[in-house]
């Protein structure tokens, strides 16, 4: 206990922002999660804890603002096509909120990976990572599928006409879009994760921020893309 209490006044000393294998060693040898960790770390006694929650969430804000703005602009060239597609309409919420917590797993789980050492130097070659990659799109294709079934039922029980050649383009345009943005994130992910983790970073301060932004803002890019031609 005495050595734990030690290793935490350390824990409480390191620069903000910044990765140190001592958070690794101390989760290995005493239990204590990850995350329980990283807030000694961040919020511990040397920060102003109000000062940098107001500081770092306007920051957050204004990124996600700015680049669901973007978003919303490409709706907005295919809003009429858009509009009439009442199981569209409908899932578009659905799937900003899914592909926003797949953005939060994949960066979670990553972020793991690395302060843990799974991830070698050749990470295309990683099997851990692949299955991950795997994993994420098995499931994403699975709840893609789920939410188009319910937007469509919704949609009939709402009097909307459904045709069998307008079911396969909503099927088809969800699962591009899922299958898609999710190859995209997971990508993202990992070059950005290695890219703070090589600068002494912790990479959990900047992923889930930059990843659910980018999966708000793509899947309203991607989805008037996929309207636009198909419909």
């Amino acid at each position: 206990m005495k050595h734990l209490k030690e290793h935490l006044r350390n824990l409480n000393r390191i620069e903000r922002k910044s990765y140190h294998p001592l958070i690794h060693e101390i989760h290995k040898n005493y239990a204590i999660s990850h995350n329980t960790l990283f807030y000694i770390k961040e919020y511990g006694p040397h920060s102003n804890v109000p000062k940098t929650i107001i500081r770092e969430s306007l920051k957050i804000l204004l990124l996600a603002s700015l680049i669901d703005t973007f978003g919303g602009l490409a709706v907005e060239r295919v809003k009429d096509a858009f509009l009439s597609l009442l199981p569209l309409v409908i899932l578009l919420p659905t799937l900003n909120d899914l592909l926003g917590d797949f953005a939060t797993i994949v960066s979670g789980r990553f972020s793991t990976m690395l302060h843990e050492g799974v991830v070698g130097k050749s990470w295309s070659q990683s099997k851990p990572l692949r299955k991950l990659l795997a994993q994420i799109l098995i499931v994403a294709l699975f709840t893609g599928t789920l939410a188009s079934s319910a937007a469509l039922i919704i949609s009939m029980l709402k009097g909307y006409a459904l045709g069998y050649l307008l079911v396969v383009k909503i099927f088809f345009v969800v699962l591009a879009d899922v299958a898609l943005l999710v190859t995209i994130l997971f990508f993202l992910t990992v070059v950005t994760g290695l890219y703070f983790y090589k600068r002494r970073e912790d990479p959990n301060n900047f992923l889930i921020t930059i990843t659910t932004s980018v999966a708000d803002f793509g899947n309203m890019i991607i989805l008037a893309v996929l309207v636009s031609i198909f419909f």
